[in-house]
């Protein structure tokens, strides 16, 4: 699959989807995209930078959503003009798929709406590449499902990613199931690891999501060792101060160690034929 301009999948090195999880500023959104775009170069990793304009589905009405799809999508198109980075953002509603696709490079969905048939169309059918988040309450052999819908809509293109952030498992708590990622190759589509939603605790706070960030370099670890076409990690200068999802971001001065380990696990299994395909 050729995704802004690079080629994508199980047999090529793995590609990073990054940025803070909601655009709380325009300055914010041009030092972390400029950050990680001299990162990725320098390491040679293909990066898309992400952030939000909307977070619909925070825990609290109270909690801060972002700046609105009119002024976050300005944002957007600010970092793609001034640093020529492709960027995806994630979209809550049928309407906001045809505006959002003027703008973006990448459409994500959310995980909560994987099964809303009207949506997956609505994205799809703007023939932009979109990531598909897997339900935190689904099977990962019921993508195929969705990938399926996705096709419906898009004339059969081949522009659809599969993403894994965490199976829900008791209440507010997540568990990455590793076999999910192999599995969801089925749906021949590029699949992505979603490292820092996966730590997540969705509610434990009571009014706000708790996170586990700790736990982000062993869950990419694993999933690059598992094999997988992308990576997902959204990134923060200042976590503790982040307006969304802080406890569970990687601190973005923490990245570049991470990133260089994920290289050489990367490169070591892909190296190498995949066994279980065999087995």
């Amino acid at each position: 699959m050729k995704l802004c301009g690079f080629d994508v999948g199980i047999e090529h090195p793995f590609f990073l989807i990054a940025g803070p999880c909601v655009i709380e500023s325009e300055q914010l959104a041009i030092d972390t995209a400029g950050y990680l775009k001299e990162l990725t170069t320098e390491l040679n990793i293909p990066f898309i930078y992400k952030s939000s304009f909307d977070k619909a589905n925070r825990s609290s009405g109270k909690s801060f959503r972002g700046l609105g799809i009119e002024e976050g999508l300005r944002i957007l198109s600010e970092v793609k003009r001034q640093l020529g980075v492709p960027v995806l953002t994630d979209i809550h509603t049928e309407a906001e798929a045809a505006i959002a696709a003027q703008v973006v490079d990448v459409l994500q969905t959310p995980a909560f709406l994987a099964r809303q048939t009207d949506f997956i169309h609505a994205v799809c059918a703007t023939g932009k590449p979109v990531n598909i988040k897997k339900g935190q309450f689904m099977a990962p052999w019921d993508m195929k499902n969705v990938v399926e819908k996705a096709k419906e809509a898009n004339g059969g293109l081949d522009n659809i990613m599969v993403c894994d952030r965490g199976t829900s498992f008791g209440y507010n708590t997540l568990v990455s199931d590793m076999r999910g990622l192999a599995i969801m190759r089925d749906t021949q589509c590029p699949v992505v690891f979603d490292a820092t939603h996966s730590v997540q605790q969705p509610g434990g706070l009571g009014d706000k999501s708790g996170g586990q960030r700790e736990f982000v370099p062993v869950l990419a670890r694993a999933a690059i060792a598992s094999g997988v076409a992308g990576v997902f990690m959204e990134t923060h200068p200042d976590p503790c101060k982040a307006m969304s999802d802080g406890p569970n971001v990687m601190p973005i001065a923490r990245m570049k160690e991470l990133l260089i380990v994920l290289k050489d696990i990367d490169r070591a299994v892909k190296a190498h034929s995949f066994i279980e395909h065999t087995l």
